[in-house]
């Protein structure tokens, strides 16, 4: 494994349908729901992407397990993808879609907590150690490759950990997304409220839980909603093209995972029909916190012009990210993908109000019931068991 792994480390993928320079167009360029007119605001848009916290593979962490790999060269590069979602999620829950990162400058105290949330250490609740272990649970060995929904349930079951940030993930199953489960989920009862009286949680559910009850109104727990579709048998069928690019148009949009066979990519946005994405496959050193507990981050932000690509190269295995804030960011969604997504004949996922019945009933995800933190807990992989492993999506008939 390591002989494989040292001469991966220092090579940087190159394809030769990769489009260096931006060409002098005055079509708008898509970033993560936002939009910019090349030729007018090129520093704008390339200062957006910057902005973006960029993971790649790294080497000379500590040996993930005690006794796994120290670089994550040639295996990895789907679970950077995952984290550049997530990373991107983090950013728009504590700094908004409209922060931006400056070279050198001081950055808000989140800023770094999410810096450090990611960090190559089995301490970072969504580090390659922990992404690496929990993909045991999976079926997925340590060192070997993620797929887009695999990574997808290794970040559902990670963030059941993460108290700080209190995401809600949810995975659509069968290209489905479930209205009334996603309500179940993310609307809980505030801190504040006494949640000894569990009758009252149960009594609501997602029909009236806007009405709340004569005492209390319910808070929204931020949701990433991430989709894990087959767009095609072997290559991506060009009838969900349109659709695909709307995605990236939508304010919630956290960009898409995918790439190609063993090869992903953390997509961002397109201009025409090229995808503008994000590339893990550069090998750099591990980096931790310094003596003053901050991150040197110039290495987690890319600073060169993005890669593009053809939207029809794609492999048709991508998974497509959300993030809704509020309650009303996911309803905004919602009417955005009745709108744009579900008008085609062929639709990229479906969008339903109501649990189907032959389905197995909602449950939640709730943290299992261990004395350990999370990384603890799985810092063993024997005690994976508690978790069940998920079924891989289906193909959408082409």
């Amino acid at each position: 494994m390591e002989s494989v792994l040292s001469k991966c480390e220092n090579q940087i993928t190159i394809f030769t349908d990769y489009l260096e320079e931006f060409p002098d167009t005055d079509e708008l360029v898509w970033i993560l729901g936002k939009q910019h007119l090349l030729k007018t605001e090129k520093s704008k848009l390339l200062s957006d992407i910057s902005a973006r916290l960029w993971f790649t593979y790294r080497r000379k962490f500590s040996p993930i397990g005690g006794t796994g790999p120290s670089s994550d060269a040639g295996w990895g590069c789907m679970l950077r993808c995952g984290q550049m979602m997530l990373a991107q999620a983090l950013i728009c829950r504590h700094l908004g879609r409209d922060w931006n990162w400056e070279k050198q400058k001081e950055q808000p105290k989140e800023y770094q907590r999410i810096l450090q949330c990611f960090l190559d250490r089995k301490d970072c609740c969504y580090s390659i150690h922990q992404m690496a272990q929990m993909g045991v649970g999976e079926g997925k060995s340590i060192g070997e490759w993620f797929g887009p929904n695999t990574v997808a349930q290794v970040l559902k079951k990670l963030a059941l950990f993460d108290e700080w940030n209190s995401l809600a993930v949810y995975v659509s199953m069968d290209n489905t997304v479930v209205i009334e489960d996603i309500k179940k989920m993310c609307c809980v009862l505030p801190l504040s409220v006494d949640t000894a009286d569990e009758s009252i949680s149960d009594s609501l559910t997602a029909s009236n839980h806007s009405k709340g009850t004569s005492a209390f109104s319910l808070a929204w727990k931020p949701l990433l909603l991430i989709v894990p579709l087959r767009l095609g048998i072997n290559q991506i069928n060009p009838v969900y093209v349109d659709a695909f690019k709307e995605c990236f148009k939508m304010p919630q949009s956290l960009g898409a995972l995918g790439g190609k066979p063993n090869n992903a990519y953390y997509f961002i946005g397109f201009l025409g029909d090229e995808l503008i994405f994000l590339d893990p496959h550069t090998t750099q050193t591990f980096v931790d916190t310094e003596e003053n507990g901050m991150v040197d981050d110039q290495t987690f932000h890319c600073q060169q012009p993005p890669q593009r690509m053809n939207i029809l190269n794609l492999d048709p295995s991508v998974a497509l990210g959300f993030f809704c804030k509020e309650e009303k960011d996911f309803d905004n969604w919602c009417s955005l993908v009745q709108k744009e997504i579900l008008k085609e004949n062929l639709r990229m996922f479906e969008l339903v109000q109501k649990h189907p019945s032959h389905w197995p009933p909602f449950v939640p995800p709730a943290k299992p019931e261990v004395t350990t933190t999370g990384a603890e807990f799985i810092d063993s992989t024997e005690q994976l068991e508690d978790f069940d492993l998920e079924e891989d999506f289906e193909i959408l008939s082409v």
